[in-house]
């Protein structure tokens, strides 16, 4: 398989895990030349934490304990780059398979596993998770709810006041099948027309379920942006430093008012799109070996052991990860029933009356029923 990637790439860390950038990753640089060595050993250890939560999910999946696993194995660096190069005012909407980035941004995972348990209508409040939005199954339409909170950003003065701690932009994360949907479409038109401070970030993984990109599109998908009259950058998904400072920069420019920009990071989806699917039906193990050959992590631990990271930070980064999943393990498997009235209690923000009058007659259903149960059914 050749190299998907052409000169108009930002690529910084090649797949050796040395510092090799192209042509086009010249006007990014200096973010990381500034970045501290600390944040790649945090990059290093999120990503880490995160294949760990990724293969314990999978495992719980198929012993039963979860109704389905959503895997995100191999998009780790483009997920891990682009979270930290959000600041803690700015908003994050995703799709099903950010796992990373809600690990990120403070998310508590075993969330995720609670929505895939059934044991949650939602997953979690926003307002403890630094802004990163709930899960939507709904293909593209998180572009949509995006676009309109970016839309509010600007509306409330939030955006290009030169103040970087009241300055506020958005990311939505999305798939390459996303593109092909209306939702996708109509948010990039209005957050052109808007100048929403926002940037739409494509993990495109080369597959929709079982469609390859290139049945989706004859062209790289990022070139669609110049079409809407926004910046368009494709990246080495599987590079986190050019995940980090593409989307810092275009995050900065949102921030200041310069308006949307779509970033096209090009991974892979290692794994199947969901525990219900099986990509041996349609994809190439030599397509895969090509892919893992990239692995976002390999390349991140041989730059840091080149650096002079010390042997002992990787050690106790494996018993750290292998206790997290065990961790994990428990208190999924310890979770609480849900209750059939959760479903009302949150549908709104304040009471609402045609949701008590649901509530009302859904109680008076479930008395009945039970009522009918006790008396053997008789009349």
């Amino acid at each position: 398989m050749s190299e998907p990637f052409d000169d108009a790439t930002v690529r910084i860390l090649s797949p050796e895990g040395t510092i090799n950038a192209t042509a086009a990753s010249e006007p990014y640089l200096d973010r990381i030349r500034q970045a501290p060595d600390e944040l790649w050993q945090t990059a290093f250890r999120n990503m880490t934490l995160a294949r760990a939560f990724d293969r314990e999910g999978t495992n719980l999946q198929r012993q039963g304990q979860l109704a389905l696993y959503v895997p995100a194995e191999g998009q780790e660096g483009a997920q891990v780059g682009s979270a930290l190069a959000a600041r803690p005012q700015d908003t994050l909407f995703p799709s099903y398979r950010e796992h990373a980035v809600g690990l990120t941004r403070g998310l508590d995972l075993v969330n995720v596993l609670a929505l895939l348990r059934g044991c949650t209508n939602a997953g979690w409040d926003p307002a403890t998770t630094q802004g990163f939005r709930n899960y939507v199954l709904v293909i593209a339409s998180q572009t949509l709810h995006a676009t309109g909170y970016a839309m509010g950003q600007r509306f409330d003065g939030n955006v290009g006041t030169g103040d970087l701690e009241r300055d506020e932009a958005t990311i939505v994360y999305f798939g390459d099948g996303a593109t092909s949907q209306g939702d996708c479409n109509e948010a990039l038109v209005f957050a052109k027309s808007f100048a929403t401070p926002q940037v739409f970030f494509l993990q495109n993984n080369q597959w929709a379920i079982s469609v390859p990109v290139r049945m989706q599109s004859p062209v790289p998908l990022y070139r669609r942006a110049h079409g809407f009259g926004m910046p368009g950058v494709q990246i080495d998904g599987n590079d986190v430093m050019a995940s980090f400072a593409v989307t810092g920069h275009y995050l900065d420019e949102a921030r200041a008012g310069n308006g949307p920009a779509f970033i096209e990071a090009l991974t892979y989806r290692i794994g199947p799109h969901t525990t219900s699917d099986d990509p041996t039906k349609y994809r190439q193990r030599e397509e895969e070996a090509f892919w893992r050959a990239r692995c976002p992590i390999a390349r991140l631990e041989a730059y840091l052991r080149a650096q002079g990271e010390d042997a002992a930070f990787f050690d106790d980064l494996q018993v750290e990860a292998a206790d997290f999943a065990a961790d994990l393990r428990r208190r999924t498997l310890a979770l609480p029933e849900p209750q059939p009235l959760d479903m009302f209690a949150h549908a709104y923000a304040t009471p609402n009356a045609t949701i008590d009058q649901q509530r009302a007659e859904f109680v008076e259903f479930e008395n009945s029923f039970q009522n009918d149960t006790t008396s053997g059914g008789q009349a």
